[in-house]
């Protein structure tokens, strides 16, 4: 903690020695792995140790760190194994070694590290989701950013700084390691910028210190922790700082040292080269085992909606209704729920729950990539977390961002709406018909698209309660409800969804047609035109679009024709997956495949549904043909 206002004498020799032990650690382990960032890791040392000797870890409301700049993994394990907190050895040894935890950037799961980084210009962003958290449960606690200095030339950066200030996140500081370069050269050659001129535009304390000098780094820390505005500290650092031919080299940004360097590096640190030994230990096995785990939820999820054609609700509305009724449920009751939204509260329905709690709706602005890493990290902290935004912008816009959320396994709940080519004048770059494709590629992210508002009233219900990362995606348009055959909503009362079900919603022996949301009213309307033809199509709902239900699929393998039919890239969409599922099983029937095989048309929904050959009639005549 910083309860003194400088360090003493001898806690100052203590990080010095650990300072000139870590040195060796670094130099040791990028040599042995034979690739890390050895220069900016010992730049950014004296940093971690002060900070990791006298931050507040372990207490439970303990303070955050997010490493940035994640490729200084070296100097982070080094400091916190010379600080007792993870094997000296094992550290050494295993850097960059397939299936170790000491990976080459840093990860969740090691002691006090809360965020997996490696991407550069997302820290900070984590950082505020985390500052989120502790100020909505009015923790003791506070987080630390550090960064680099090129890192400061990614766009990210001031988004999460303005968001910041806005939100007075006043326990959140970023500490700068300004050695002023980066793997190419200088940052000022590769690309100028006024670090602290930016950071004061957008509100910010500054303060400028010598990054290694271990009282100055101590005040600036303590200091920070009773500020009133969020602080960035700009600490003048050396890359390769005590080993003389490193100083100042941009050829340490990246370069592991060669032998003859690794030697001489040793002796100017004064350190026995212990490098045959850590050799050998490499060819063995690690004892130590990160620990990743998010807080528990505990979410009441109370009595779905039923809703009627003539209630004329669309999906994104019955989803800001769910939303609504989560908070109403949850937050008077201790579980928190946030949505986070990029100025498009009235589009994608998250109105309302602002309204009814200002306190838990955050608006992002135009600034979708830190709202998606905000609200990543935030979902990781026992607080249900919902982004809601469009479809190119939640997950095309921020692939990246969502699939370091992936990584970081967070428990994200990310609300896609007009997607598909529903979103019809508002034209190719607004028509997210990629959208499931993208989404497969994230390894945790689980995609469900319901086909009316019942069905996506439970299907929030349900994602808010189940522990992961869900994309739930909608279009812009009211989307018919589903009924029955006795003329009740297929969705309505009785209705559980079920995740990786498919579901029958008209039987019929001529052939089958796959689908999912908006074009499951379609699907039905062919199958009402072929019946009056006397062809006879069923119709199957498949709202988890990467998900088989062997049940229903192997009915439909009986079925001489198998149809799928979407609004979506046909190459990426549910084509693959059925496609897929036949082929191990030997179908023996005819596939054929329906969806967008370029960017859409911008005019009337229908008209650009007509354009892809997509509309009713041209499915009609087009699956007509193929059966008879």
């Amino acid at each position: 903690m910083f309860e003194e206002e400088r360090l003493t004498e001898s806690e100052t020799a203590k990080l010095k020695e650990l300072s000139r032990l870590a040195k060796g650690d670094i130099v040791t382990m990028t040599r042995l792995a034979g690739t890390g960032h050895p220069g900016g890791s010992i730049s950014s040392l004296d940093i971690y140790l002060t900070l990791f000797s006298h931050a507040k870890l372990q207490e439970k409301q303990r303070d955050r760190v997010v490493v940035s700049h994640g490729h200084t993994s070296p100097g982070a394990y080094a400091a916190l194994a010379r600080l007792g907190h993870l094997p000296v050895d094992e550290v050494v040894a295993f850097f960059r070694k397939a299936g170790s935890p000491f990976e080459g950037h840093v990860v969740r799961g090691i002691p006090f590290i809360d965020w997996s980084t490696g991407n550069l210009g997302q820290g900070l962003s984590a950082g505020c989701g985390f500052a989120i958290a502790s100020k909505i449960r009015k923790e003791d606690n506070h987080v630390y950013v550090l960064m680099g200095d090129g890192e400061q030339q990614k766009g990210q950066i001031g988004e999460a700084r303005r968001f910041a200030k806005k939100y007075n996140l006043n326990n959140i500081t970023v500490f700068i390691d300004y050695n002023r370069l980066q793997i190419s050269g200088s940052i000022n050659s590769v690309m100028p910028q006024n670090i602290i001129e930016n950071y004061l535009s957008d509100g910010w304390d500054v303060l400028e210190i010598n990054g290694h000098d271990y009282n100055e780094i101590y005040a600036a820390l303590r200091n920070t922790r009773s500020n009133d505005t969020p602080v960035c500290i700009v600490a003048n650092t050396v890359m390769g700082n005590g080993i003389p031919f490193m100083e100042n080299k941009e050829k340490y940004h990246g370069n592991p040292l060669n032998e003859k360097e690794y030697k001489e590096a040793m002796e100017a640190l004064g350190l026995v080269d212990r490098f045959e030994f850590y050799k050998e230990k490499r060819k063995g096995i690690w004892s130590f085992q990160p620990s990743l785990d998010n807080e528990t939820l505990s979410v009441k999820t109370g009595n779905p909606f039923t809703y009627k054609d003539e209630d004329k609700v669309d999906n994104r509305t019955a989803f800001g209704k769910a939303l609504k009724a989560l908070g109403d449920l949850n937050i008077e009751n201790g579980q928190i729920v946030c949505a986070f939204d990029c100025d498009l509260a009235s589009s994608v329905k998250t109105g309302d729950f602002g309204k009814a709690y200002p306190a838990y709706f955050f608006q992002g602005g135009i600034q979708e990539h830190n709202t998606a890493t905000i609200a990543g990290a935030l979902s990781t902290t026992g607080i249900l977390t919902f982004f809601a935004a469009f479809g190119v912008f939640g997950i095309d816009e921020t692939y990246n961002q969502e699939r370091l959320n992936d990584i970081n396994k967070t428990n994200l709940k990310l609300i896609l709406t007009h997607v598909g080519l529903d979103v019809g004048p508002d034209g190719k770059t607004h028509q997210c018909v990629d959208y499931i494709g993208l989404a497969r590629n994230l390894y945790n992210f689980r995609t469900i698209v319901p086909c009316d508002p019942n069905q996506m009233d439970r299907v929030v219900r349900y994602i808010a309660a189940v522990e992961g990362n869900f994309l739930v995606a909608a279009g812009r348009n009211r989307w018919p409800v589903v009924y029955s055959e006795d003329g009740k909503p297929f969705y309505g009362d009785g209705y559980i969804f079920k995740y990786g079900r498919m579901d029958i919603l008209e039987q019929g022996q001529s052939g089958a047609v796959v689908t999912y949301g908006g074009m499951v009213s379609r699907a039905l309307k062919i199958a009402e035109n072929l019946a009056g033809k006397g062809v006879n199509l069923a119709v199957v709902n498949m709202p988890c679009v990467n998900e088989i239900d062997e049940n229903v699929m192997g009915m439909l393998l009986k079925m001489p024709y198998i149809i799928t039919y979407e609004d979506h890239n046909v190459y990426t969409g549910i084509a693959p997956v059925i496609t897929s599922y036949l082929l191990r099983n030997k179908y023996q029937g005819s596939l054929e495949s329906f969806g967008t095989k370029n960017y859409g048309a911008s005019g009337d929904t229908d008209d650009a549904y007509a354009v892809e050959g997509l509309d009713v009639d041209s499915m009609t005549a087009a699956l007509l043909k193929i059966i008879r």
